[in-house]
């Protein structure tokens, strides 16, 4: 879709499929920051600031996102200031996944961020197909794959998940949770 640096002349609404949001340092190592889905709108940042891409996006499967260019919607919001209040409430339930983000990060080890970044990846489904890889599952938890592989085989060992490949089943979501705060 996009990468870090590019010049930024349009958003994208996700019509199907998943998007990741991911950062890159030099060496290479990947950071997933979000993972966008049906309805999700990315690539909104340069809209206001006019700066390059932050992130980069790409499909994680088979996907289409509708671009639409920044123009037309900065005629909209100077005509109707308006509706800039639901990109304001977009932009703050972003700002709060992060603050949680980071805080997860200073307050939860890794085994405990690998058991919240599991939980949100199944939603309310007991039984879920991990929709990343495992690189980008320890990206997201901020930790080395094995570290995350490591957290994952505890889990089973201790009868909390069942795994088989990229399928999943919590068997103890209860356990799960209580490791995730």
């Amino acid at each position: 879709m996009f990468s870090e640096s590019d010049v930024a002349t349009e958003l994208f609404v996700v019509v199907s499929g998943r998007i990741a949001i991911a950062n890159r340092s030099i060496d290479g190592r990947e950071s997933v920051v979000a993972l966008m889905e049906r309805g999700d709108l990315f690539g909104e940042m340069a809209l206001f600031d006019g700066r390059p891409r932050s992130a980069e996006a790409r499909a994680l499967e088979p996907s289409e996102a509708i671009a639409i260019p920044y123009a037309p919607l900065r005629a909209i919001y100077e005509s109707q200031p308006e509706l800039l209040w639901n990109v304001v409430e977009m932009l703050a339930t972003r700002l709060r996944s992060t603050d949680e983000q980071l805080a997860d990060s200073v307050f939860l080890d890794v085994t405990g961020r690998t058991a919240k970044r599991l939980l949100e990846l199944a939603g309310d489904a007991d039984e879920f197909s991990l929709p990343i890889t495992q690189e980008e599952l320890a990206g997201m938890v901020g930790a080395s794959r094995e570290r995350v592989n490591k957290a994952i085989a505890s889990f089973v060992r201790l009868g909390w998940i069942e795994q088989a490949e990229r399928r999943y089943r919590i068997t103890n979501r209860e356990q799960l949770e209580l490791r995730a705060r």
